[in-house]
């Protein structure tokens, strides 16, 4: 039995060993990956770098794109502008002729003109029929002076009536 007892103590010898070798492996094995992790590091700044100099391009890009619109839009701006002095200039130049088409009309004389109307003694005149008519609108038909335009007017001397049209709508008649 003796010789049973130093075999399983040499056996339990070489088994402890490999279990100290396996330690020593998995250390061995930790530093290649601690090597990785710094190259995957490197590898990813690297590639940030490259990731932030393409968006740096790309904003480069984008803001010679806007310089490119807005020098663009002020070319647009100033050919609106051009145009709009062009048309104000025609504008001013139609209202000076305008102005001088109105003077050459207001140098015309206005003939004034007084309507008698004179039957079976009695004498009436023109504003006097206009001013009977304007009564009418104002205090018969209870509406505003400012709205009177216009007037027609008709007198029919035999039957003492005078017949009228305000505006071209109200018809009536009064007796003179």
């Amino acid at each position: 039995m003796a010789t049973t007892k130093a075999t399983e103590k040499t056996t339990a010898k070489v088994q402890a060993k490999p279990v100290e070798a396996k330690t020593t492996e998995t250390k061995a094995t930790e530093k290649p990956a601690e090597v990785k992790a710094e190259q995957l590091k490197l590898d990813v700044t690297a590639e940030s770098k490259k990731v932030a100099e393409n968006v740096e391009k790309a904003a480069e890009k984008a803001v010679e794109k806007v310089a490119e619109k807005a020098t663009a839009a002020k070319k647009a701006v100033g050919a609106k502008k051009a145009a709009a002095k062009k048309t104000v200039a025609a504008k001013k130049a139609t209202t000076a002729k305008k102005a001088e088409e109105e003077k050459k009309t207001e140098k015309k004389e206005v003939v004034k003109a007084a309507i008698h109307v004179e039957f079976s003694g009695k004498s009436i005149t023109n504003d006097e029929l206009v001013q009977i008519a304007k009564d009418i609108w104002k205090y018969d038909l209870k509406r505003k002076v400012s709205d009177f335009k216009t007037v027609d007017i008709y007198v029919k001397p035999e039957e003492s009536m005078a017949y009228y049209v305000i505006n071209g709508e109200v018809k009536g008649s009064f007796f003179i």
